[in-house]
């Protein structure tokens, strides 16, 4: 269990090389990355140059998000979503695109990345008017007394829950044999939020609470198959976050089903809270920290959702600042918080 950090190919374009170093100077080491382009532009290549790039900034390159990140789905901009027929369900070209995700794992395991996460989603993540928070800092928010689009139907049209759960398990059962003879860990991330019944036509997102996703998990059963545990995510989907998600990271952390954390803390509750900073939600994060250790969780924890502040890089100082509280907690307990 290591302090770690996500980046977008996007980001690495925008921030530079600088950026990777950056990272190292504030004691980090592993990292994932989205590669930049199509999905059929992924080599075996270009994944080696990210890892080379990587690796000359000082840190190591743990995890690859796949090219499964079907967020917010609309007409406007369904043909810039990675892999759309997986999570539609569409015939011929649903099994095309599998089996590049199926090659992707076996270039990963062979340039020696053991580590994949991924987005199973419709609705991509949902958000109300961001309000303000600690010092006037501006935090995402989610009031389900405040949607105004929930009629509005998504490109998928109208998904029950059981058209979301055949088109899980196909994905799964045709994917996992492949992560598993690879030795490659996929960690898939949560619908964030939990949205109440049938919004936007999406009878249940199905894998955004807790029952949905130990029902995820046991499809396809093997020890290559996971998630990207997101707190805030899971918190979001809670009645009382800070008293629950004890026993939910016990619950999934002790059968190994834990492959990278998003260490995310929340003010509120299922359908409405905000996305603050690690130490200024209602969950104990030290406490949770303690508890993903004893239930021997062995992977990232990592940022993520930081609130925009103010100032000349806003962006990096928030992440700054997360990666400074994670390290200390780390310590504070007498553990190594690099991984090296």
């Amino acid at each position: 269990m290591y302090v770690g950090t996500q980046l977008s190919g996007g980001m690495l374009e925008e921030f530079g090389d600088a950026h990777l170093r950056q990272l190292a100077q504030l004691g980090l080491y592993h990292v994932c990355i989205d590669p930049i382009g199509a999905p059929r532009d992924w080599t075996r290549d270009l994944l080696a140059r990210h890892i080379e790039r990587v690796d000359a900034g000082g840190l190591k390159l743990d995890m690859v998000q796949l090219p499964l990140a079907s967020l917010n789905i609309d007409t406007q901009n369904i043909d810039k979503v990675s892999s759309p027929a997986i999570v539609l369900g569409q015939g011929d070209e649903r099994d095309r695109q599998i089996e590049g995700i199926c090659r992707l794992i076996e270039d990963l395991a062979a340039l020696g990345v053991h580590s994949a996460k991924y987005n199973f989603s419709y609705l991509g993540v949902p958000r109300t008017q961001s309000e303000r928070g600690r010092g006037g800092a501006l935090v995402p928010t989610f009031r389900a007394d405040q949607i105004t689009n929930a009629d509005d139907l998504t490109s998928a049209g109208r998904v029950t829950a059981d058209q979301f759960w055949e088109r899980i398990t196909y994905f799964l059962e045709r994917v996992i044999p492949v992560a598993e003879a690879n030795k490659v860990r996929l960690a898939c991330h949560p619908n964030d939020p939990m949205t109440p019944p049938n919004y936007r036509g999406i009878e249940d997102s199905v894998i955004s609470h807790v029952e949905g996703l130990k029902r995820f998990v046991s499809i396809a059963e093997s020890p290559y198959h996971g998630l990207n545990f997101c707190q805030g995510t899971i918190g979001e989907s809670l009645e009382n976050p800070r008293e629950e998600i004890a026993d939910v990271i016990r619950w999934f952390g002790t059968r190994g089903k834990i492959f990278n954390v998003h260490f995310r803390n929340i003010k509120g509750k299922r359908f409405s809270f905000t996305e603050v900073f690690p130490d200024d939600g209602d969950m104990d994060m030290a406490h949770s920290l303690r508890v993903y250790k004893e239930s021997g969780v062995d992977c990232m924890i990592m940022p993520d959702h930081v609130p925009e502040i103010d100032g000349q890089a806003p962006f990096e100082t928030a992440f700054a600042f997360c990666y400074g509280y994670i390290i200390a907690l780390f310590q504070a307990n007498g553990w190594d918080p690099y991984g090296r």
